[in-house]
């Protein structure tokens, strides 16, 4: 039987390894500043980090911080809070303030079913973004810098543990900006949080923030009676992902209805399914925990 040429599998090799490099590619960001509405107490302490490069020679050079703080001219910010309260949006606005690419890293992308393979995948992010001069941002990073394992009984536990280690070892020798973004800031393993600079918690908007949303997520161009200070009194305690996202729903169903207008009966419904299944959501949770 003849033997298959060597260079004959070459292709399948060349072509994993080409995947692998493009999971980690850098892209603008997609939001500035100006684009997200946020309370101001928030804003602030995001304006502080996205200010970082312009003053840190002021503050490492002429005030002698280089002295005393020889390791810390990396900057960890760790966005944490509800679900759609605008921290990825924060993210890509600091990267964009900042004049640079963002390179977004989901536990997905470096996730592997190989014993040792998901450490070497997050060194392999910790480069790309290096070569590339972007910001690093850990979407969802409660998946990766959740509390070690103490009681390993199996050999997935010794991997989730080296994982950890070789991130607490790249955080220690990245001297550039890392963004963490997470809804489960409990989870994360108090080594993490020791090194991370800066947390800022991203909290539902307030009224004056519902009314600024409210009037966002509507086109100048469709004709509604919509009272946006009618909408920002009546329901609390939804998020600006809520609030877009009910806007569109009711869109669509008012494009389906064929009317003139888009009413505000028709947002108020919206609403309420959105409220509706968080409610059931919540109850699940409880009920499985």
């Amino acid at each position: 039987m003849p033997v298959k040429p060597k260079h004959a599998e070459e292709p399948k090799h060349e072509e994993k390894k080409e995947v692998v490099e493009e999971t980690f590619v850098p892209e603008e960001p997609k939001f500035s500043l100006e684009e997200i509405i946020l309370p101001e107490e928030v804003k602030a302490q995001i304006l502080d980090v996205a200010t970082y490069a312009e003053n840190a020679h002021r503050v490492f050079e002429l005030w002698g911080f280089k002295r005393t703080h020889k390791f810390s001219r990396r900057i960890g910010v760790n966005l944490y809070g509800a679900p759609g309260t605008g921290k990825t949006m924060a993210a890509h606005a600091i990267a964009k303030e900042l004049g640079k690419k963002i390179l977004i890293v989901n536990y997905a992308d470096i996730e592997s079913k190989f014993v040792g393979e998901t450490p070497k995948n997050i060194r392999k992010a910790f480069e790309a973004a290096k070569k590339s001069d972007s910001i690093l941002f850990f979407d969802e990073a409660d998946a990766i810098l959740s509390k070690r394992v103490t009681n390993m009984t199996q050999a997935v536990d010794v991997s989730v543990n080296q994982t950890r280690s070789v991130m607490l070892m790249l955080m220690n020798e990245y001297q550039d900006f890392i963004i963490f973004a997470t809804n489960f800031i409990e989870n994360f393993d108090p080594a993490f949080m020791r090194r991370i600079s800066i947390h800022i918690k991203f909290t539902l908007p307030d009224e004056d923030c519902r009314k600024k949303l409210w009037r966002m997520y509507t086109p100048l161009e469709v004709p509604n009676n919509l009272d946006f200070d009618e909408l920002a009194k009546k329901f609390d305690g939804i998020s600006g992902s809520d609030i877009s996202n009910a806007m569109l729903n009711a869109a669509f169903k008012a494009a389906r209805l064929k009317v003139d207008e888009l009413d505000k009966n028709l947002v108020f419904e919206a609403v309420e399914n959105i409220l509706a299944s968080k409610r059931a959501n919540d109850k699940n949770f409880c009920y499985n925990s």
